[in-house]
């Protein structure tokens, strides 16, 4: 009795017919037009450093007794000083934030970071300080370059991992994906206005090993069809191979962003932006690779003699053609 009313919870339809291609052109431009935005974006308003890359101090402020913390009156002590940006967020309850502010140049950390404690609490009483962090202008810098560079390598292996098992114009269309992938990414950073730091350049490694994975899958399928349907027009084979991984793709997807949603709201503000980003990413993936990776091998077009080899279709199981 339970199993009958299993078809009732499906989310996609097992088989589609959708027409992906036809609408290829229009999708192309309007990716072209959200990564012209998102480049801008980047320059102007720019993006919201992060202690890790901008440097600077955070710290964590605990009222005892669960007495309440005045924001305003720890943001008023602390801009007295003159340490440059102050950011004063509150957690959980009403008696604990994060605080980040600059350490000016020249200026022994520890001795700012003293002085600000000491201003604190002079100002709201005795607060107790938690998970101290402090990073030099120079590492700073230094570390914003290694994620840059961490990015770049990332994309380059994933197109050596393409070109290897497809061919040229299938890891030129993944790469072109995961460029697409990367830059709205950022642009939402921007438009969200979230912190930029090591969590979302792990957010944005772990996005491009999602859409690369979801990218695969869809390739894996055309090549398949490229294979099995040889007379077929390539525009339908793809149109083919993508309603074929359709319900896989969609409901990977939202599995994983309901994860990231109970991580986004249960997991505090060190992981929010994280998880947010990630969501936005893997819907950013998924539509990728529909709509940027597979209309390239379109344009670039494939010799189907490369495909026309007798072969075993290895996940169908279906014999080979005589």
């Amino acid at each position: 009795m339970a199993m009958s009313w299993w078809p009732l919870i499906k989310i996609v339809p097992t088989k589609t017919n959708l027409q992906f291609v036809k609408f290829a052109r229009f999708f192309a431009v309007l990716s072209v037009v959200l990564c012209l935005g998102s480049i801008v974006s980047l320059f102007y308003p720019g993006m919201n450093l992060g202690i890790d890359f901008r440097g600077g101090a955070a710290m964590e402020l605990t009222r005892g007794g669960g007495q309440t913390l005045d924001l305003e009156q720890v943001r008023g002590a602390v801009e007295g000083l003159s340490v440059g940006d102050v950011q004063v967020q509150g957690i959980d309850d009403d008696s604990s934030a994060i605080l980040r502010f600059q350490v000016p140049e020249g200026q022994a950390q520890s001795a700012v970071v003293q002085e600000v404690q000491t201003a604190i609490t002079q100002a709201v009483g005795p607060v107790t300080y938690s998970g101290v962090s402090v990073v030099g202008s120079k590492v700073s810098g230094e570390l914003f370059t290694s994620g840059l560079m961490a990015l770049g390598a990332a994309i380059v292996l994933m197109f050596a991992y393409i070109w290897f098992r497809f061919e040229p114009q299938f890891g030129f269309g993944a790469v072109a994906g995961l460029i697409h992938d990367v830059i709205l990414v950022f642009g939402l950073i921007v438009l969200f206005r979230l912190e930029f730091n090591l969590n979302m350049v792990a957010a944005i490694l772990t996005v491009i090993g999602y859409s690369m994975n979801d990218t695969v899958v869809v390739f894996d399928r055309l090549r398949e069809n490229l294979r099995k349907y040889k007379t077929m027009p390539l525009r339908d084979v793809i149109d083919l191979s993508i309603n074929e991984t359709l319900s896989r793709t969609i409901i990977t997807g939202i599995t994983a962003i309901m994860v990231l949603g109970a991580l986004a709201l249960f997991g505090g503000v060190a992981l929010f932006g994280f998880s947010v980003a990630l969501m936005c990413g893997i819907i950013i993936g998924t539509y990728s690779s529909v709509y940027v990776g597979a209309p390239i091998i379109l344009l670039w077009g494939v010799k189907r003699g490369e495909f026309a080899e007798d072969a075993k279709p290895i996940k169908l199981g279906m014999a080979s053609r005589p």
